[in-house]
């Protein structure tokens, strides 16, 4: 759970002598070899807050590819459930022009993202401090409870924390802090974006006119539900994929989801993961030409895959056991193996061990299955 910082150590670590000391250990390794040694050195420079100091610079380093606050104070739970910077610019869309109410502001990584004039409040006085902090004064902060409204006639966004007192991961809605029905009730009246886990059940919480699944970089990092006058009209479901440098695109559940069911092709698709939880991979198939391999799973095939992902060129099918496919490999010179599995029980890595590929050449097995056969794919993944 990291370490628990106190008010003191905030005040500390935001004084001339704590900003002192995270400068003078800024180049400790602080690895586990060198634990030992970075804390002799710390109790050295810092004796009472060294710990607090040493925390501080592992969470600034693990801080630098998520938030833009380099010389931040985080606490290790609230840098884990941090938005990463181009997600929370991307939710932050539909809040311009607006000044907003971010009610479990924590440290502040979504507020900083947020409109001009945006205000932030949060039960804790710790994560509340270092907000101060990290925002440099640049939003009104004040502590309260998110479902006891402090704020009029502004839209809310919320980020209820998800683990339970021992610090472990909760699915269930109605463990969040706060609770999602609880948020919904507090702020009925009002214009209402929650940030969730991309795994929870969204059915659990109807009054969402609509879910969005977001991912960056190929990896689902959050799902937000919109309500009232920020849910678009006609959408239910949204995909949003980012990627860091390179163009977004969304779908919707608005757009035709008319595709066909076809032996594989000369491709094989595997959607963005934000595609697959929102429920839309036959609206993402009919937007480019694509079909299923099978009406309960994933993935798609068709003569061209879309532009910019990861597609695989089909070299052979068949149907898939264990036995079967070692000559396949064999006879392909396969060494190198990627293995993916969808739709049926194996395990990747004790595959692979079974296998014992000893080729030259490297390709990816795609297992799944068709109708009630369990079937193989290998195909080599090529960037579109």
């Amino acid at each position: 759970m990291g370490y628990a910082f106190s008010l003191d150590d905030v005040a500390y670590l935001r004084s001339d002598a704590g900003c002192a000391a995270l400068s003078a250990l800024a180049d400790l390794p602080l690895t586990p070899a060198s634990r030992l040694s970075d804390v002799d050195k710390a109790r050295h420079v810092s004796p009472d807050h060294f710990a607090a100091v040493l925390e501080t610079l592992i969470l600034r380093r693990k801080a630098a590819s998520k938030v833009d606050f380099p010389d931040g104070l985080f606490t290790d739970d609230a840098l884990q459930q941090a938005t990463p910077r181009p997600v929370a610019a991307h939710r932050a869309e539909r809040f311009a022009g607006r000044v907003t109410h971010d009610v479990t502001c924590s440290i502040g990584a979504d507020l900083a993202a947020l409109p001009e004039g945006s205000l932030g409040s949060d039960l804790d006085p710790v994560r509340l401090a270092m907000a101060r902090h990290n925002l440099g004064g640049s939003r009104t902060l004040l502590r309260a409870d998110a479902l006891r409204p402090t704020s009029r006639d502004v839209p809310v966004i919320a980020d209820p924390a998800r683990r339970d007192a021992t610090g472990r991961r909760t699915w269930r809605p109605s463990d969040f802090a706060p609770p999602l029905d609880g948020l919904a009730a507090a702020y009925a009246d009002r214009d209402l974006a929650v940030k969730c886990a991309p795994g929870v059940d969204f059915t659990v919480a109807p009054w969402a006119d609509e879910v969005e699944l977001v991912s960056l970089d190929g990896q689902v990092r959050e799902a937000c539900l919109w309500t009232r006058g920020l849910a678009t009209p006609g959408v239910a479901r949204r995909a949003s994929v980012l990627r860091s440098g390179g163009p977004e695109w969304t779908i919707t559940d608005a757009e035709p989801d008319d595709c066909p069911v076809t032996p594989p092709g000369e491709w094989l698709v595997d959607p963005d993961g934000a595609v697959v939880r929102a429920g839309l991979v036959r609206h993402y198939a009919a937007r480019h030409g694509l079909a299923q391999l099978d009406e309960r799973i994933a993935y798609l095939t068709g003569p061209t895959p879309p532009p910019g992902i990861r597609a695989f060129r089909v070299v052979e099918h068949g149907h898939y056991s264990e036995k079967s496919l070692r000559p396949v490999l064999r006879a392909h010179d396969v060494g190198r193996l990627e293995i993916l599995v969808r739709g049926l029980d194996v395990d990747p890595n004790t595959l692979r061990r079974r296998l014992k590929p000893t080729g030259a050449a490297e390709a990816t097995v795609v297992l799944t299955r068709i109708g009630r056969t369990p079937t193989y794919l290998l195909a080599h993944a090529e960037r579109t």
